[in-house]
């Protein structure tokens, strides 16, 4: 093993490395949510036209789903030759498909000019989305979480995790400008291809800064040392280690995104839909009310990233969770209103527990996991669970409501997902004082040990 912790860059360095990771992933996050927006808002009419206008939403929500359903195999492949090649290779990889696939979509014809095809191209453009996406979160935040040291790690790995309400924000920014512009038909027509085809020339800035940046040092040396073993004895696939080894922890990282993963599709997707349909709100205000929440949401991360560096990554976890179960009746109650100072409010509100949970993930994850199978380990746990989770969460969601007629169901739905997180952090290891390079297959961390203790005991004196 590695001699001591791992010493974290000059000051000026991993600044550099959180920008990269953060652009990179907003650019992402900003492909992958406009297509979830504008499926909520036009795509119903113009690739299932023929459709009643709730079902035809359905279908569209079903081909949103289909972007989660790849992002396994994406968190597979990407996570397999990221911790085989290194993480920086593959993240430019994944960049520049999802930004091809984006921009395609802003060029596609639809069902009116190439018939039953359109919604097939639509669906295959999904899924390269989702499987670029598998790999993207996994490289992004290891990229981070391995330059620097455990003292501030959950502060500095949740700044990639930024990139999801950025994301958000851009792409509900871009929708409302667009909508409060143009009118119904001009946007229906043309205006929602837009924001597709700007993804090509984010991609081109986010390449160029990812491109500057470092392999990680910690990646670095721990191929040196697998190179080292290799001729002894041959080095097993990095998905055979983590199933053997790490098991556990993909179960823990799989049932703590549950609440993390479906609170946040029900708040900032199926709300487009609920409170334009059954709480009388125009869709300029429902896409405002999400602008505002996710820029709140976007300022709360890395605040409760450093809270999980003093306390610990469980503590405001589980706070996290706690709250989103608590907030989804008052939530929907709110909505019901048809006011826009409550929206905003159930919004903001539901975003800010929602990232107690989502800030201390991405040090969390990095932390059960050894470093030649960090990346297929912490991308197979969050990732598998997104196909449970956020991947049918808008479409249970649009069913409840179509079946019951009432937001009461969706809750229910919500609350089960949170009680499962609750087991499943409940029961886990704190990690926070992890050094990732002495982190044994199994989870285990020789640097957790008689000198890790002294230096907490310092560092709280």
């Amino acid at each position: 093993m590695a001699s001591g912790t791992t010493a974290p860059p000059p000051p000026a360095g991993l600044p550099r490395i959180v920008a990269a990771s953060l652009i990179g992933t907003t650019i992402e996050w900003y492909d992958f949510f406009l297509y979830g927006s504008a499926a909520a808002l036009v795509f119903n009419k113009l690739f299932f036209p023929d459709s009643d206008p709730l079902v035809g939403t359905l279908l569209s929500f079903l081909t949103y789903a289909v972007g989660f359903a790849a992002r396994p195999l994406g968190a597979l492949v990407f996570g397999h030759y990221g911790d085989r090649l290194g993480r920086k290779k593959l993240l430019v990889l994944s960049l520049l498909m999802m930004g091809g696939a984006t921009f395609a979509i802003g060029l596609l014809p639809t069902h009116a000019t190439v018939g039953a095809a359109a919604p097939v191209l639509l669906t295959t453009l999904r899924l390269i989305q989702g499987f670029a996406l598998g790999g993207e979160w996994g490289g992004a935040v290891l990229l981070v979480s391995e330059h620097g040291d455990a003292r501030r790690r959950g502060f500095w790995a949740s700044w990639p995790q930024t990139g999801a309400p950025a994301g958000q924000l851009l792409a509900t920014g871009v929708l409302s400008l667009l909508t409060a512009l143009l009118s119904d038909e001009a946007f229906g027509t043309w205006g929602w291809r837009i924001p597709f085809l700007l993804s090509g020339v984010l991609v081109m800035v986010g390449l160029w800064i990812r491109l500057s940046v470092d392999e990680s040092p910690v990646f670095k040396e721990a191929l040196e040392r697998a190179e080292s073993r290799q001729a002894a004895e041959p080095e097993k696939l990095p998905l055979v280690s983590v199933l053997r080894d790490h098991w556990r922890d993909v179960l823990v990282a799989m049932g703590a995104r549950m609440a993390e993963n479906i609170s946040y599709y029900v708040i900032t997707a199926f709300i487009l839909v609920y409170a334009t349909t059954s709480a009388g709100v125009s869709k300029q205000t429902a896409l405002n009310a999400v602008l505002i929440g996710s820029a709140v949401h976007f300022a709360v991360i890395p605040a409760w990233g450093a809270l999980s560096d003093r306390v610990g990554r469980r503590p405001v976890y589980l706070l996290g969770a706690a709250g989103v179960g608590l907030w989804m009746f008052p939530f929907f109650s709110l909505v019901d209103t048809g006011s826009f100072g409550y929206l905003i409010l159930a919004v903001t509100v539901g975003l800010v527990l929602h990232g107690a949970m989502y800030a201390p993930q991405a040090a969390y994850f990095a932390e059960m996991f050894a470093t030649r199978m960090r990346y297929s380990g912490a991308s197979i746990g969050a990732q598998f669970a997104s196909v449970a989770a956020g991947a049918p969460a808008p479409l249970i969601a649009v069913a409840l409501l179509e079946s019951y007629g009432t937001s009461t169901p969706i809750s229910l739905y919500v609350i089960a997902a949170v009680v499962l997180t609750l087991i499943a952090v409940g029961v886990s290891r704190e990690t926070r004082h992890r050094d990732l390079a002495e982190i044994t297959p199994g989870g285990d961390a020789a640097a957790d040990t008689a000198p890790a203790a002294e230096a907490r005991k310092a560092r709280t004196v």
